[in-house]
């Protein structure tokens, strides 16, 4: 009965000294057995702690799992998407943009998520929303604030903001995403990977320069 919240925890997680250990424990087995098959008795042994210490953070597997997906997704996003350099170029940002995104949709985590997030769909749909809302939904609106930004410094010239990131994003992942998630390869080398890069950046900017 891991999927059942027990009422004395159903206020949600609680903090302490092994919080992160129980987390590392958990991203190990999520990763590599999925959510249906991960149990919590293996999240335990691989955080080296008891049972009752990983339900003393975490009441039960659904909670835990969310929160693997939340963190791992905002510690991603943080590192892969930093468009704060406000007064840059567009084919400076985009092209880190771009390079950055694709190291996260293309990672262990990345491909791993979209497997777990589609398969447990319809059991539990606010995980698929949530890995969306912290992973790419961040990446499209750190994508957007930046080309508001180039807007207004007159570097570009766009109508629909978030029309346009959505374009940049799947423009830079044009067919890796696809081939990884299809199993059609273990890994993509570099030289694609600046193919996809260099269309994309070229490819936004033909449509939206406004020089």
């Amino acid at each position: 009965m891991e999927d059942q919240i027990p009422a004395a925890h159903a206020g949600g997680i609680r903090r302490g000294r092994k919080f992160e250990q129980v987390l590392d424990g958990a991203r190990e087995v999520f990763m590599t057995d999925g959510y249906e098959r991960g149990s919590m008795d293996e999240v335990a042994r691989c955080a080296g702690v008891s049972k009752a210490t990983l339900y003393s953070y975490f009441p039960d597997k659904r909670l835990l799992f969310v929160e693997v997906v939340r963190i791992e997704c905002l510690r991603q996003a943080d590192a892969a998407i930093e468009l704060t350099d406000t007064a840059a170029a567009p084919e400076t940002v985009l092209r880190a943009a771009a390079r950055r995104m694709i190291d996260f949709y293309l990672s262990e985590f990345g491909q791993a998520m979209h497997r777990i997030c589609v398969a447990e769909s319809r059991r539990f749909p606010e995980l698929g929303r949530h890995f969306y809302d912290s992973g790419p939904k961040m990446a499209r609106d750190r994508i957007g604030a930046y080309l508001e930004a180039a807007c207004a410094a007159g570097w570009l010239a766009i109508d629909d903001i978030a029309l346009a990131a959505d374009q940049f994003v799947e423009l830079s992942k044009a067919d890796l995403f696809a081939r990884m998630s299809c199993g059609m390869s273990d890994s993509i080398e570099p030289a694609r990977i600046e193919r996809v890069i260099d269309g994309a950046v070229a490819t936004f900017l033909a449509r939206y320069s406004a020089r």
